[in-house]
């Protein structure tokens, strides 16, 4: 079965409105042409109120708002979402909810996180992180992680283009379904969220795969999400490993070829494939560490 088959969304790097051809020079002085990414900034608003201003790549706009608006507890699972709109040309998006939210009073509680493009989180996510209770009897084989970052890194996606983009990916199994990607990996989650809200995709067996830092808003995010496990190409921080450990989520990083570490939820590891018959990752392949 082809590869590709597997996914209900994924990177579609031939959207000429996502990256632009741009001219200059190479490292010898010789001319050259570099496809880039788009930046636009989209403007969010609930219930009349402006909300902020994500720079984005402007693909699933309204799944980036109804994700970001999740992911900062601006609304429920259970709010009923009457209307999404995209005014084009400013751009706005405007987010209608039934009940009237406390968007005023969170607003007033936002903080800074070390996110790229964007990343702020209020200061009322903890207590719903520390509600939340993922799926104890949920499990990772390993085999499921050597196909998934296989597959994933040989899709074709805005990366493999332009650089200068993280992924994430929804994934069941060895199957990755759900492939988002922009110039924040904070929006990449969100637009993951908002498309599992958006089309009652359920987090039951499900796995999160990011390019980006495994950072403390990434595992908070994901947690609010109910996904038990969390993989990572890149590394980890200290506060990031700490709440995996404090909500019981598996937290696997430098997820590359073979290798990989598991700092938090070992317990969910299947290791049911020798890793020494897996082949190291292809070089052309290989996202920057730092990312």
């Amino acid at each position: 079965m082809d590869e590709s088959a597997t996914y209900l969304v994924r990177p579609d790097p031939a959207d000429v409105r996502l990256t632009r051809r741009m001219k200059g020079i190479d490292h010898t002085g010789q001319p050259v042409e570099q496809d880039v990414a788009v930046e636009m900034a989209l403007t969010l608003f609930l219930n009349g109120q402006e909300i902020v201003t994500m720079m984005t790549i402007g693909d699933y706009p309204d799944c980036l708002a109804v994700g970001y608006l999740l992911n900062q507890n601006m609304i429920t699972a259970d709010d009923e979402i009457t209307g999404i709109e995209l005014d084009d040309e400013k751009p706005h998006i405007f987010v209608a909810t039934a009940r009237r939210t406390d968007y005023e009073f969170k607003l007033k509680k936002r903080t800074l996180t070390s996110g790229c493009a964007q990343g702020t989180a209020f200061g009322d996510v903890m207590e719903k992180f520390d509600q939340v209770r993922l799926d104890t009897s949920a499990e990772l084989k390993t085999s499921w992680l050597y196909a998934l970052t296989r597959t994933i890194n040989t899709t074709p996606s805005l990366y493999l283009l332009s650089g200068a983009i993280h992924g994430c990916v929804l994934c069941e199994g060895d199957r990755p379904l759900i492939y988002m990607e922009d110039v924040g990996r904070h929006n990449a989650v969100d637009k993951i969220a908002g498309y599992m809200r958006l089309n009652g995709v359920s987090p039951a067996g499900k796995l999160f795969y990011t390019t980006g830092r495994l950072t403390s808003e990434m595992v908070i995010k994901t947690v609010q999400m109910e996904i038990p496990i969390l993989i990572s190409r890149s590394g980890f921080t200290a506060s990031g490993v700490e709440l995996a450990r404090r909500a019981g989520l598996t937290l696997i990083g430098r997820a590359r070829g073979k290798r990989f570490a598991c700092l938090s939820g070992q317990d969910r590891i299947r290791f049911d494939v020798d890793p020494e018959k897996i082949p190291d990752e292809p070089s052309k392949h290989r996202r920057k560490a730092a990312e």
